[in-house]
C-alpha cells in the first residue's frame, strides 16, 4: 500500500512538474524565493500594528518567530528521520523531471518547510487580523499554495512532501493561535 502510493506521488509529481514551460519558469522562482515575501510581512505586520498596537504587535512577531522555528525544525527532523530523496537527487526520475533554477536544495525533502513556513503564516495571520481584515485569509491562502505548489513545479519537493508540509504549518498555525490568543488574554488586556 506505501510503495503504490509513493508510485502515485511520483507519477503526480512528474506530470505537475513536467506542465511547465521556460516562460513561467521566472514566475515560480520568483514565487519560492523567501525574499520575495518581504513585502507581504512588512503589510502583515503593518496591519497587526494598526489593529493591535505596538506592544501586542511585538507578542504576536514573537509568537511568529516561536512557529516558524518550530515548523522549520520538525520538517528538518522528519527529513533526517524518513530519509527521503528529494526528487531531484532520485537517480530514477531525476532525468523525467525539469529541475528549474539549477538548485536542488538538500539531500531528503519530507516534509517541505517552505509549503509548512507559509501555511502556517498564512493561517495565523489570517485568523489574527480576521475581524478588521477578512478579504486577508483567503488572499494569504492562495500565497500559501502557491509557495506550496511552487516546490513541485520547481522539481526539488514530491507532491506529498508539499501536502505534509501544508497540513503541518496549518496545524501548528492553529495552536500558536490558540495560545497566542490565550496569552494575549491572560497577559495583556
Amino acid at each position: 500500500m506505501i510503495e503504490e502510493l509513493i508510485d502515485k506521488d511520483i507519477a503526480l509529481l512528474i506530470y505537475l512538474n513536467n506542465l511547465g514551460t521556460a516562460q513561467w519558469d521566472g514566475f515560480w522562482l520568483f514565487i519560492t524565493n523567501k525574499y520575495s515575501a518581504i513585502p507581504l510581512y512588512l503589510l502583515l505586520l503593518y496591519f497587526t500594528f494598526k489593529q493591535f498596537g505596538l506592544k501586542k504587535t511585538f507578542v504576536a512577531v514573537l509568537f511568529v518567530v516561536l512557529l516558524i522555528a518550530l515548523s522549520d525544525q520538525t520538517s528538518n527532523l522528519f527529513k533526517v528521520g524518513f530519509k527521503r530523496l528529494r526528487p531531484c537527487h532520485n537517480e530514477n526520475i531525476a532525468d523525467l523531471i525539469r529541475l528549474v533554477g539549477g538548485r536542488c536544495g538538500g539531500l531528503y525533502g519530507y516534509f517541505s518547510a517552505h509549503a509548512a513556513n507559509s501555511m502556517a503564516i498564512a493561517v495565523f495571520f489570517g485568523l489574527l487580523l480576521r475581524s478588521k481584515q477578512n478579504y486577508l485569509f483567503p488572499i494569504l491562502i492562495l500565497w500559501a499554495v502557491l509557495v506550496s505548489y511552487s516546490r513541485i513545479y520547481l522539481g526539488v519537493h514530491f507532491t506529498l512532501d508539499v501536502m505534509t508540509g501544508m497540513l503541518f504549518g496549518l496545524i501548528y498555525a492553529l495552536l500558536f493561535y490558540v495560545f497566542f490568543k490565550a496569552f494575549m488574554k491572560k497577559f495583556m488586556r
